[in-house]
């Protein structure tokens, strides 16, 4: 039988979606509310790897990232993306509709994971209604697609923004040792 033991805590990363980019401001101030200070804002992105979005939020959607300061006990994570449903949900339009989505996840140093309301043959089960992906693993110096890794987690520009977090991410680990 092995040891049972705590895991090492992780950084929290929420990927952002939205037309207007100044929701972004205003989602990392509500968000430090809960979860301090932002270390961590990427540039904005152009969001156009999949349509799935646009019958709800419309064309034009942009993306960014930002990743916080204090680490977090991966298993908040249902917990957290309860809350940041609740956030999107209060920002939502007059009928109902959301203006921003957010979609926290978290950085090990071997993995990145995503939270989702959506079951699928790849996703566990984490509690509160809420499942989780290893959407990224991290092999050979580099972040690394599964299977079922969205389209726009594949690209350059997605995998040097994750990869800029883990850098500070092992940082803040080792100074914890």
């Amino acid at each position: 039988m092995g040891t049972i033991k705590m895991p090492q805590p992780v950084k929290l990363v929420i990927p952002m979606l939205a037309r207007e980019e100044a929701l972004f401001d205003e989602a990392v101030q509500a968000l430090e509310g809960h979860f301090g200070p932002a270390d961590y804002r990427s540039a904005t992105l152009p969001f156009t790897h999949t349509t799935y979005y646009e019958r709800e939020f419309g064309p034009g959607l942009l993306r960014q990232f930002a990743a916080f300061e204090r680490l977090i006990d991966p298993g908040e994570l249902a917990h957290i993306k309860r809350l940041t449903n609740d956030v999107e949900m209060a920002w939502a339009d007059a009928a109902g509709r959301r203006r921003i989505n957010l979609d926290p996840g978290y950085m090990t140093q071997a993995k990145f994971v995503l939270a989702t309301t959506k079951n699928q043959a790849h996703r566990i089960y984490i509690g509160e209604g809420i499942y989780a992906e290893v959407t990224l693993i991290y092999r050979h110096g580099a972040f690394e697609p599964l299977p079922w890794t969205y389209p726009d987690y594949r690209t350059p520009e997605y995998l040097a923004i994750l990869a800029a977090i883990r850098a500070l991410y092992d940082r803040q680990i080792k100074g914890l040792r």
